[in-house]
């Protein structure tokens, strides 16, 4: 055990997710690999790269077969922080892999993911990272196709592990892995870019005793599932309006990006998309502002509003 390399897994949907819970079972069956767990302790989809900055987290141990395991109070970035820290385990992995998550993660959603935030937290202290995410899709989609994602993820883990273990592995990037619905008879790895590709939100007023379609992580709707809507601990007076996000339908601008992620990944490929953590804006905005910025002072009055 001591020469395997170690991997830490993380994710947004919660220790108890299927998704993680198949990854995790993936990599400890292959006797390759060191597993390390520390994981939100509840569902925290959406949540981008929020972290917990004022209060303490707790951390509870879990029982996950040939893993070792926590389940933090906190969010996926939280969770990957104090996993590498040193404070939480007595090591710091080799690879941090988050996922595999409900839903696809591509293009602007990218951007709310609480998946990729888990890997991107590992990206920004130096650590290796690769976020995992299946294209589930209500009707079609099954648990046991997270087994299938995590097996197709292994090649590539691996071949990581090895750049690792050979200092060859580039660490200004990390890994964004796309799995397709029909991930049994996916079409193979594709080099991807991230995309543009959105889901536009809405809001409809709703009442407590409504049911809903379950929300995913990226934003899309499972309308095979239907759960309450949850008030939390807020005391609900009669003037209170209540409102609830909606899937509008979504929004593939792709642009002039010809090797985008989502357009790949419908056509049935596992995308692999190199992500960084700057934002730049896009071709063209940086000249227009060179040359608006000067001229700034000359709107202050009022008459050219």
């Amino acid at each position: 055990m001591e020469n395997q390399p170690t991997i830490m897994v993380t994710n947004d949907d919660g220790i108890d997710a299927p998704g993680l819970r198949a990854l995790v079972q993936v990599l400890v069956s292959t006797r390759r690999f060191q597993v390390l767990v520390c994981a939100p302790d509840s569902e925290k989809s959406a949540m981008s790269h929020s972290i917990t900055w004022r209060d303490p987290i707790a951390a509870r141990r879990v029982e996950i077969d040939g893993a070792t395991a926590y389940a933090i109070a906190g969010t996926p970035a939280d969770c990957t922080s104090l996993g590498i820290s040193k404070s939480l385990f007595p090591l710091i992995p080799d690879l941090v892999i988050s996922g595999i998550n409900m839903g696809s993660n591509c293009g602007y959603h990218i951007v709310y993911s609480g998946t990729v935030a888990g890997a991107r937290e590992a990206f920004f202290n130096d650590i290796p990272a690769i976020s995992v995410s299946y294209n589930w899709f209500g009707g079609q989609s099954k648990v046991e196709n997270f087994t299938l994602s995590a097996e197709a993820c292994i090649p590539i883990i691996t071949a990581v592990l090895v750049e690792i273990k050979n200092k060859t592995y580039p660490l200004r990037c990390f890994l964004n892995i796309d799995l397709p619905t029909d991930v049994a008879h996916n079409k193979g790895y594709k080099l991807t870019k991230q995309g543009k590709s959105i889901y536009k939100m809405g809001w409809s007023q709703v009442t407590s005793d409504m049911q809903g379609g379950k929300m995913l992580s990226t934003m899309t709707m499972d309308t095979d599932s239907t759960a309450p809507i949850e008030t939390g601990a807020l005391n609900l007076s009669q003037d209170h309006l209540l409102f609830k996000r909606e899937v509008l339908g979504g929004k593939l601008d792709e642009g002039d990006i010809d090797n985008a992620d989502f357009k790949f990944l419908q056509q049935g490929y596992i995308t692999v998309t190199p992500l960084g953590a700057l934002s730049h804006a896009e071709i063209g905005c940086h000249s227009y502002f060179k040359d608006w910025l000067p001229s700034v002072g000359e709107h202050l009055s009022a008459s050219s509003l």
